[in-house]
């Protein structure tokens, strides 16, 4: 088996030797192509056994017999006529006339209408549709001009000449017939393949243009409902918003009242995890109300100019007893002349809690530092806030899960540290939204660093384009 494979290697790279470039683009083409070279080198081979005969045949060998034997021998100059024009149909068009020519020659001289050489012309016909199917006009006509032809030397010759008795010729008309039915069973055979294939490549076409049709009814089906989820999470948040306000508001009378009147440490207690809890799930409601509306398409951007400094101070005050809490240590480096920044400014405030809120949920009597940075570019100037941890830190198999709804760098962490997965998701949007992003550097055991990059103006079209071009364009 591997010696026939190496021989059947040898004879594809001697055949694709002769194959111009430009007929190795297709599968389909290469395949023509070599066709075309090994029955142009193999058969004439096969020919040159009725030049044989043929010659044994005549007693007197002259210009009929040795044209005949000529133009059979030319058949091997095709190849290379294929190899240096570089196009196949200009090689399989003399192909075609030299056959049909060499056919009427030797059929006029050799037995006219009964010559042992006709089952060649049929070969001829059938060859220049194989290879020119494209132009079957020209096919016809040249075939037509050979006929009319061999009809015109018949007339003019008073009759066809008499070399050989026909009689004679009937060695010579077993080994054309013979020659003829291999010559014609080798294409037959090579036809059929190719319909195969190309049946075959067909079917495979129709499932291709099925599955593409099931895939977008498939994403059409998961477009609505996932705009009906949207447009569900929109009104339930709206709808849950009203009485946990009221569940808030009700929990600080009733705790500003109990500390008032110095009621009992216990109740007073319970009121705080009240008011907390409330608190907590209105965040989590106000959340998922972003999301859906970012996902529906219907947030919009509240654009204002306002003093960076000033901005990060009320952050610090807000995110400070937070961070306290585990008695870790924020420290702020921001410059005093960072300037102003044309944004929404609830927006950023709220991707910056998000960041420094989970610095403090996972770092312990460790250090967390807010860093701000103006970068100055040709094309503006854009703005770096990076909040850096010494906390447990993520592994990097699990940061692509961060950004992700609901998803949590382990369940490990979800389990010990709680929290919905919601925070950077959000932020990640919402800064694409201003026409930035987040990226995040870690490793587990010595912290984390994420990055808010949104350019110092945000652009009108920064919701439509993908945070991922908004930074490479900075």
């Amino acid at each position: 088996m591997a010696e026939r494979r190496r021989v059947l290697d040898s004879v594809l790279a001697f055949i694709d030797w002769f194959v111009p470039p430009s007929a190795r683009g297709e599968r389909a083409e290469l395949g023509l192509a070599r066709n075309f070279v090994f029955t142009h080198l193999f058969g004439p081979a096969l020919g040159q056994s009725i030049s044989v005969f043929l010659y044994l045949t005549d007693p007197h060998p002259g210009f009929a017999c040795w044209m005949v034997i000529l133009g059979i021998s030319a058949f091997w100059l095709l190849p290379f006529v294929l190899r240096f024009s570089g196009r196949l149909q200009p090689a399989a068009f003399i192909s075609f006339e030299q056959l049909t020519f060499v056919t009427l020659f030797g059929s006029y001289y050799y037995g006219g209408v009964s010559s042992p050489f006709l089952p060649w012309l049929l070969v001829a016909l059938l060859l220049g549709f194989f290879y020119l199917n494209e132009r079957p006009i020209l096919v016809l006509g040249t075939f037509a001009m050979n006929i009319l032809g061999f009809y015109v030397a018949y007339a003019v010759g008073g009759g066809f000449p008499q070399i050989v008795p026909l009689t004679a010729l009937s060695s010579v008309g077993l080994i054309s017939v013979f020659s003829a039915t291999i010559y014609m069973s080798w294409m037959a055979i090579y036809y059929g393949n190719t319909m195969a294939l190309k049946s075959e490549l067909e079917q495979e076409a129709v499932r291709h243009r099925l599955t593409a049709v099931r895939l977008r009814q498939a994403k059409e089906l998961a477009d609505k409902a996932n705009r009906a989820r949207s447009i569900f999470l929109a009104k339930m948040s709206h709808e849950l918003r009203t009485p946990l306000n009221a569940v808030i508001g009700y929990s600080e009378l009733l705790l500003e009242e109990s500390e008032m009147d110095g009621g009992a440490e216990e109740k007073t207690a319970d009121l705080r995890r009240i008011n907390a809890a409330g608190r907590h799930l209105l965040a989590l409601v106000t959340d998922v109300l972003d999301l859906s509306k970012i996902e529906s398409n219907t947030i919009e951007l509240a654009v204002e100019t306002f003093d960076l400094k000033n901005f990060v101070e009320e952050v610090v005050s807000t995110i400070q007893p937070l961070i306290a809490n585990k008695d870790n240590r924020l420290v702020v480096r921001c410059p005093e002349q960072i300037g102003a920044i044309s944004t929404d400014p609830l927006k950023l405030r709220q991707a910056a809690i998000n960041l420094l809120s989970n610095a403090a949920k996972f770092t312990t009597r460790g250090v967390i530092t807010l860093t701000l940075r103006r970068d100055a570019k040709p094309a503006g100037d854009w703005i770096e806030i990076q909040v850096q941890d010494t906390g447990i830190g993520i592994a990097k198999d699990d940061l692509h899960k961060l950004f992700q709804d609901f998803g949590q760098a382990t369940a490990l962490t979800a389990s010990k540290y709680g929290g919905t997965g919601l925070g950077l998701a959000l932020s990640q949007r919402l800064c694409a939204l201003m026409g930035g992003g987040i990226t995040v550097d870690s490793e587990v055991g010595r912290g984390s660093c994420f990055t808010i990059r949104i350019p110092a103006v945000t652009p009108e079209t920064s919701a439509a384009q993908p945070p991922a071009e908004q930074l490479a364009a900075a």
